[in-house]
């Protein structure tokens, strides 16, 4: 008997040192952040699962691994080698971490050895996701060209013996990030709100042989006013004598089978239908196979889910959002989805299913995902585990040179092109529950007509038509934003009111942050100050949905580059709230709240006194001195002579500004503010500063900088004092004394002094 041991030993040896000579060709580069994840990132077979869940064929080929790229400008060649396919060049793991400017063209190719039982079929080419715009090429076969940074691209391939089991796949890539085109937060020169720009192939490549004729797609519709699943196979190919089987089950157990032509909508009536919600996120295993005479040619597997999502009035008359004809009130965070060491591709499938999993753990039954489209798996995973998504159509913008009313037909049906495509990618997932085709008025354009368009591609979803800023009065909600807020549209009669962005509290974690000058729409000092302000957003909030607010969007799940406003860090490493409180306001459970006396009212009190203790101001007390002019440096000093000063009372602003008490103007882009007042008792607790500023403030207390914040708020907000300025307060009279800037926009200062009871 012939010993197989060498040969074992020999493959084994192979394989081996294979392995070893494609990890010596590609080393992740060094981000300014890395998640745990990029570790497990293995180059001969990153991403290995299947893609597509809810359309799944037994038999395929991933692609992803290193392929040779090189960035041409011109004929010249301006860098080469290896890329590691699917995270995009600009990122540390596609092993490259360079930028492709706008002229430059991106070239992906790869060679590829078929297993012997491909040869003599035909193959279906996918690449998840590519952006922007591209040809696809394979040697000796088809060519195809897509524009569209989110959509998913397949290329068939005809069966041609001539191949001998070889393929030669080439892509080119051009992308602009600019003009009109679709790119969401991507943008050539990062900073604030918008980050690194991806280039090129950021999703799945995988090959699968199929006949001639074959399943091309699937159109799934929970009615659960009938009890009835409505599923539809589009086939490619002829279709003489074809027919589409499909059959629902549950563990394994048949509940509905239905058959029928190509195309046409088969109804599979379920018996007392189990419901999908996020505390039941229950799923029907599907089975469509398609048959030519009988005989199964072709076949894929899937899922669905019996859900339905609608707005109608409560008891009161007032329009709520329903999930399976229950009042929902939808609470969760605005994603992003972007990665530090990925950008827009997730190390590995358990890194994209953690923000989902830890999503739901913090009490969350929504997330906005926001102006980006994630991979198939993302969808699948919020499906499994019940989470509704807010689903963003990715933003274009507009500039000097793109305004709305110079936008060419081109643009708009480009727009809308690829909208369809990713409501035509996604509507099968039961997760989905709006689509949300503008955000904030970036790139907003006929937006009534828009609505429209995508009411038709799907009736059984809300829109939202625009969340925040412009409204149309059209969609299913009325959508706005408010920072740090919480706030309340105005009420109507058909359209729901939600708040689509609020929160945004930024603390920064040191050793976790992407760069130095991390920020967030309002800064807060530490964890304590963290929980407590988002416990009060959370308070404000749940009374806001008493009187009528449907949903509540925080911004945000992470950190995004030199955004700190995140519940996690940008490498989801530090959680940086209180839990057991964070968990408790999600809930809807809140500590009882402590009374509060106004120790120097501000212009708020003046306006409403009927809610706190203590005198109202009246104009003599509310008088600061005031200087649009820059005083001397010890202006913050009690000795300063401000007798030339100006006399005001405050706030100090322009009428207009939101959620402002205007008495006295200030336009200039700078003020400073000093005022004398008495204590009879400095034993205060919890003494904090009241402040409404827009933008930078500066307080100081007897001369001593009590705090000093960046940015602006939208309303009144509580402030710490530090402890040095604390000590400096003494019985009878003291000094307060503010700075504030401003560069743009309506403005606004104003503050008080408030202790507890």
């Amino acid at each position: 008997m012939v010993s197989l041991f060498p040969t074992i030993i020999a493959v084994f040896l192979f394989l081996f040192m294979a392995t070893v000579a494609e990890s010596q060709e590609w080393a992740a580069q060094k981000s300014p952040l890395t998640t745990r994840w990029a570790k497990d990132v293995n180059p001969k077979n990153p991403l290995p699962e299947y893609p597509r869940p809810q359309m799944v064929r037994k038999e395929w080929m991933n692609l992803n691994g290193l392929w040779d790229f090189e960035v041409i400008w011109f004929t010249s060649n301006t860098s080469s080698g290896k890329i590691l396919v699917p995270f995009p060049i600009e990122s540390a793991l596609s092993g490259v971490m360079k930028p492709v400017k706008p002229e430059e063209i991106l070239v992906y190719r790869k060679s590829i050895v078929l297993p012997q039982r491909y040869v003599g079929k035909s193959l279906l080419l996918h690449i998840g996701a590519l952006d922007y715009q591209c040809t696809v090429t394979v040697t000796g076969g088809p060519y195809d060209f897509h524009t569209g940074g989110y959509d998913p691209i397949s290329l068939f391939i005809p069966s041609l013996e001539t191949w001998k089991g070889e393929l030669e796949i080439t892509v080119n890539v051009t992308d602009s990030t600019g003009n009109f085109q679709p790119r969401g937060k991507q943008f050539l020169k990062p900073e604030g709100i918008w980050y690194t720009p991806v280039t090129g192939i950021w999703q799945t490549v995988w090959i699968e042989p199929v006949p001639e004729s074959y399943i091309e797609s699937l159109d799934i519709v929970p009615d659960l006013d009938n009890s009835t699943l409505k599923v539809g196979a589009k086939v490619k190919g002829q279709d003489t004598d074809l027919s589409v089987r499909v059959t629902a089950s549950e563990k394994g157990s048949v509940v509905a089978k239905g058959s029928g032509k190509p195309g046409a909508k088969l109804d599979l009536k379920l018996d007392n239908p189990k419901l999908w919600s996020p505390e039941t996120p229950f799923l029907y295993d599907l089975k469509i196979e398609l048959l030519e005479a009988g005989k199964v040619i072709d076949s894929v597997t899937s899922y669905a889910a019996m859900r339905k999502i609608e707005v109608s009035k409560d008891s009161k008359g007032i329009p709520r959002i329903k999930l399976n004809g229950k009042e929902v009130f939808c609470i969760g965070p605005l994603d992003q989805g972007f990665w530090p060491d990925g950008i827009y591709t997730a190390p590995t499938d358990e890194a994209l299913k953690f923000d989902i999993v830890e999503t739901k753990k913090l009490g969350f039954n929504t997330i906005r995902k926001h102006v980006k489209v994630e991979p198939d798996r993302w969808y699948y995973w919020c499906d499994k585990l019940g989470m509704m998504v807010w689903q963003d159509m990715p933003s274009p913008h507009f500039s000097d040179s793109v305004k709305p009313e110079t936008l060419s037909t081109n643009d708009k049906n480009q727009f809308l092109l690829e909208l369809k495509a990713m409501i035509d990618a996604l509507k099968n997932h039961p997760c989905i529950v709006m689509w949300v085709p503008f955000n904030e008025g970036w790139g907003q354009h006929d937006t009534v007509s828009v609505v429209e368009k995508v009411r038709q591609w799907d009736p059984t979803r809300l829109i939202n038509n625009a969340s925040g800023w412009t409204d149309m009065k059209s969609g299913n909600v009325m959508d706005i934003h408010v920072y740090p807020g919480p706030g309340i549209p105005p009420l109507e009669t058909k359209r729901a009111a939600v708040l689509g962005e609020f929160g945004g509290l930024g603390l920064g974690v040191d050793g976790h942050t992407w760069t130095d000058k991390a920020w967030g729409y309002q800064g807060m000092a530490d964890k304590d100050s963290l929980t407590k302000k988002y416990v009060d957003l959370l308070r404000q909030t749940y009374q806001l949905k008493d009187r009528g607010l449907c949903a509540a969007i925080y911004t945000q799940t992470t950190d995004v580059e030199t955004e700190c406003n995140g519940f996690f860090t940008y490498d989801r490493e530090v959680f940086k709230f209180n839990l057991k409180d964070f968990l408790n306001a999600n809930k809807g459970i809140f500590p009882k709240e402590i009374p509060f006396v106004w120790v120097l009212p501000s212009a708020q009190f003046t306006i409403r006194p009927g809610r706190y203790s203590g005198p109202p101001q009246d104009f003599e007390t509310a008088r600061w001195a005031y200087t649009m002019e820059a005083p001397k440096n010890s202006w913050m000093n009690s000795g300063f002579d401000d007798s030339h000063w100006y006399k005001g009372a405050g706030g100090f602003g322009t009428l207009g500004t939101p959620n402002t008490m205007v008495f006295t103007t200030w336009n200039t882009s700078e003020i400073w503010l000093r005022k004398t007042f008495e204590l009879a008792t400095t034993k205060f607790k919890n003494l904090r500063l009241r402040m409404h500023h827009d933008e930078d403030a500066e307080v100081y207390i007897n001369g001593i900088l009590a705090c000093k914040v960046a940015g602006y708020t939208t309303e009144y907000q509580d402030f710490p004092i530090s402890k040095e300025a604390l000590a400096t307060l003494k019985k009878g009279k003291n000094l307060i004394a503010v700075y504030c800037k401003q560069t743009s926009g309506g403005q606004y200062i104003d503050l008080g002094l408030v202790g507890d009871e």
